[in-house]
């Protein structure tokens, strides 16, 4: 009799495809052995190339704008108050547990982002690094949450106060947590008579962000030979082995997917959006702040403010609407051509060498089918991701190395990975570049459930191979 099919997802938060297919592939067996036994591609992530939203675009196949979710951070109404932190109750379209769970397959999930608070699945679920606590009601259903405890008293969601120059609490926290969590990923697996199973590591973020100076020569911060020279390739073969322990648990009639949401690059600086708007007479103050502060604690002249900003992986710029904010100035009329105009100059802008950045500028309704909730009047990816936004007001220049947010060495990268193993691939090797979109559609189709109309990838088993010796770099 063939046994049951089965789906193991494996998530690794900001996992680089270059370290894994090309700089480390050979030491890093378990990671080889199923290159070497399926397919693995490039993973292009949505716009913005963010934790949150990029998970549940990928569970749900929809884009962040069918989604609603901009970011983790979201603003809420069109006024100047403080945005809210996306979670599970942003989110209104099928996760593909949801659908899995209408066909009668059973579901474990354990720390996939944007799942806390907890919900209903047809089978378990533990929330993700945005869950406050272990005091928390953590788990579906909650009886779980003691059975989690009992295996792992001291389960970590996340590395707590990971912006540190203390290196050695940071690489320690970082395998500890990991540690915990597969340990709880083996539990389940073993316990739970699971149809999917998937989980996401976040210790390849934190590592990546932490300490990807000590490892990239090109990186301005780089301090040449440390102790934490090879600390990521370390971790990435750590991980390989952890791997290693939960495919011993399967065979071949799981399908096997490693997959992350985006990918991982150095940091060069930040772009101070803010400062740059007030120098440009976009932002008025009424008054200019003593040191460097948050945009909210200054006295914004609204009256006179046509353009506002906000930090992160990306810049979120944000236009003052005579009829949609409070206090707004913009005449409807000249809203498409100042966004012309703050694109043309943003992608305009040079780096602190005064050399081009290849500054990348999104607007919303030409980058998703739908744009539900608020979303950014602009999305600004500065220097395609090699300079952050910062959106503190009173730096010194527009031009900072130094993050608002505390010590980090890395931005997000448009590209993640998947590798994918299935019996049923007729096919090996490396495939032509796919969307995060495709990973909901292509577990759906691994199980034999029909992929609903309205999802927008296309299973990764219809993947366009790539003539030998060519690589997809």
């Amino acid at each position: 009799m063939e046994k049951k099919r089965r789906v193991l997802v494996i998530g690794l938060d900001c996992a680089a495809p270059e370290l894994v297919f090309d700089q480390w592939r050979e030491q890093l067996p378990t990671f080889a052995k199923l290159m070497d036994e399926g397919i693995y591609a490039r993973l292009e992530s949505c716009m913005p190339p963010i934790t949150v939203p990029a998970w549940m675009s990928m569970l749900t196949s929809k884009d962040p704008g069918q989604l609603g979710i901009y970011g983790f951070r979201n603003r809420l109404e069109h006024n100047y108050k403080e945005t809210a932190v996306a979670n599970s109750t942003y989110i209104k379209e099928p996760v593909v547990y949801d659908v899995l769970g209408q066909h009668d397959k059973h579901s474990t999930v354990v720390g996939i982002p944007c799942t806390y608070p907890p919900r209903q699945v047809n089978g378990e679920m533990v929330t993700c690094f945005l869950t406050p606590g272990l005091k928390s009601q953590f788990t579906y259903p909650p009886e779980l949450r003691e059975e989690v405890l009992s295996v792992v008293p001291d389960y970590m969601f996340d590395v707590k106060d990971f912006r540190t120059e203390n290196t050695d609490y940071l690489l320690q926290q970082i395998y500890q947590m990991t540690d915990r969590r597969f340990k709880l990923v083996r539990h389940l697996m073993d316990a739970k008579p699971w149809d999917f199973f998937m989980f996401v590591e976040m210790g390849t973020d934190r590592i990546h962000h932490g300490l990807w100076k000590y490892m990239d020569p090109q990186h301005r911060k780089h301090p040449g030979p440390t102790p934490f020279l090879h600390s990521i390739r370390e971790y990435y073969r750590y991980l390989d082995g952890q791997i290693a322990s939960l495919l011993s648990r399967v065979g071949d009639e799981t399908t096997v997917m490693i997959v992350s949401d985006h990918g991982a690059k150095r940091m060069d600086g930040g772009i101070c959006i803010n400062d740059w708007l007030i120098r440009e007479g976009y932002l008025v103050l009424k008054s200019r702040p003593e040191g460097i502060v948050n945009l909210n604690q200054c006295e914004i002249d609204w009256e006179r403010t046509r353009a506002w900003g906000a930090g992160g992986y990306y810049a979120r710029v944000f236009l003052n609407v005579r009829g949609r904010e409070p206090s707004g100035c913009v005449a409807p009329e000249e809203y498409d051509s100042l966004r012309a105009e703050l694109t043309a100059k943003l992608q305009a802008l040079p780096d602190d060498s005064g050399r081009p950045m290849g500054t990348r500028v999104a607007k919303p309704e030409w980058t998703y089918r739908e744009v539900k909730n608020i979303a950014p009047d602009l999305i600004v990816l500065f220097g395609d991701l090699l300079w952050r936004s910062v959106g503190t007001v009173g730096n010194g220049s527009i031009y900072t190395f130094e993050n608002d947010t505390g010590p980090d060495d890395a931005n997000h990268a448009q590209f993640g990975m998947v590798i994918m193993r299935d019996a049923r691939l007729t096919q090996r090797g490396e495939v032509a570049p796919r969307h995060l979109m495709d990973v909901a559609p292509t577990i759906l189709e691994a199980l034999d459930v029909p992929v609903p109309a309205d999802m927008r990838g296309t299973p990764i088993q219809h993947a366009v191979p790539i003539p030998a010796g060519v690589h997809i770099g």
